[in-house]
């Protein structure tokens, strides 16, 4: 009898699992390049910006982390003014680059996906990354780009 029990409540979990396995693989493939309003927005604030980075990124003052975060690499060598300049620069750049995950989940309708959202996003800025452009890996420790 208590066998019977035990095939009974494993035969009832059956199709739950089935259903949640369903679910799962219909999830819609994330879109990084979908054109919703807050997506654009965000985009093109990164863009005017990129202009004004590649001047440190160019000196190897600025690079891009393991994180897909930039960070300031050498200040030692910048005068104060220009150092302020990269530190606020940076300071605008890391949160805008939070905010296009986020616009992109949501526009994905895939909130849950922030994390795999973030991943394709760090993988995309890394190949746009140019050779003697300075990277930090997730030690810390940094490399030019070959």
């Amino acid at each position: 009898m208590k066998q019977l029990v035990v095939l009974l409540l494993a035969c009832l979990a059956l199709p739950l699992s089935a259903a949640e396995t369903a679910k799962d693989s219909a999830k819609p493939p994330i879109n990084l390049d979908i054109g919703t309003p807050p997506v654009i927005v965000v985009k093109h604030s990164l863009a005017q910006r990129t202009s004004r980075l590649v001047r440190f990124y160019e000196a190897g003052e600025i690079g891009l982390g393991d994180d897909g975060l930039i960070y300031l690499r050498d200040g030692t060598k910048m005068s104060l003014a220009k150092r302020q300049i990269a530190e606020k620069l940076i300071d605008a750049e890391n949160p805008e680059r939070r905010a296009l995950i986020q616009a992109l989940a949501d526009s994905n309708h895939r909130r849950d996906a922030e994390a795999e959202i973030w991943e394709l996003m760090r993988e995309r800025w890394h190949k746009q990354w140019k050779s003697g452009w300075w990277l930090r890996d997730a030690e810390g420790k940094w490399s030019r780009k070959p």
